[in-house]
């Protein structure tokens, strides 16, 4: 849905995104916390949701993803 505006389940284009800037904190939303403490890593998720049908999805943008694969608290 992020890179169509489509969604894959049925079809509709009425695609919202909701962005999860969070407290800086990481204290609400869905939020990946990849360090030890709250403050000191956040990965935020951003979610894409399709108003005809409720079909959600969620991504992290590609910077972050780096930030993910040194984290020590995610498992390979």
């Amino acid at each position: 849905m992020k890179n169509t505006q489509t969604c894959p389940k049925c079809s509709g284009h009425n695609i919202v995104a909701i962005r999860n800037d969070g407290h800086p904190d990481g204290s609400y939303g869905n939020n990946i916390q990849t360090k030890l403490t709250i403050l000191s890593g956040v990965v935020f998720v951003k979610r894409y949701v399709c108003c005809d049908c409720g079909y959600t999805e969620e991504w992290i943008d590609k910077n972050d993803v780096k930030t993910l694969l040194d984290s020590k608290k995610i498992e390979k």
